[in-house]
């Protein structure tokens, strides 16, 4: 299979992605990188910076780039799982802060995709800053799955991809 199969393209991985996702725009100006990965988690990093800030007498991580770095890994997790990159929006993203950031300290987002519908995706996550047993943060949250690019028109409704919340559909 040569790389540019269209119709067999290789499965997903973070990693490889977060070579081209971290190179520019909001993810490459908060300096995320790429950290581990398995079959439906990722993990990347956050590292301090003084721009990062939340306070300026305190040199912590502002929760804002903590939100970003759990929001990009939480949609990097639902690829791994799917095996594959398609369009996917944040519907709800609950994060529950235990304490901040020691001060300097860079925060690891390690998010999984613990289940997927054919129009959604439930994720589950902690950033921590060096102990994943002392989190600075939990997450939980559902994206919606887009069928197509909605760059390239309209999305024809069709019972492939309807919405089908609430409906426990596998």
């Amino acid at each position: 299979m040569s790389t540019n199969d269209t119709k067999n393209p290789p499965a997903f991985s973070a990693m490889e992605a977060s070579k081209f996702f971290f190179r520019a725009g909001h993810t490459g100006w908060l300096g995320l990188k790429f950290s581990d990965q398995g079959d439906n988690w990722v993990e990347l990093k956050l590292s301090w910076r003084e721009e990062l800030m939340g306070e300026p007498d305190r040199a912590v991580l502002a929760s804002g780039p903590i939100i970003s770095l759990m929001d990009m890994a939480s949609g990097m997790a639902i690829w791994q799982t799917k095996k594959t990159f398609a369009p996917v929006a944040t519907l709800d993203l609950r994060v529950d802060y235990q304490r901040p950031a020691r001060e300097r300290s860079a925060v690891w987002g390690r998010v999984e995709c613990y289940r997927t519908t054919r129009a959604a995706a439930f994720v589950r996550g902690i950033a921590h800053d060096g102990d994943i047993n002392d989190p600075v943060a939990h997450i939980a949250g559902v994206f919606m799955t887009i069928a197509g690019d909605p760059r390239q028109g309209a999305i024809p409704q069709t019972k492939d991809n309807a919405s089908e919340a609430g409906i426990g559909d596998a």
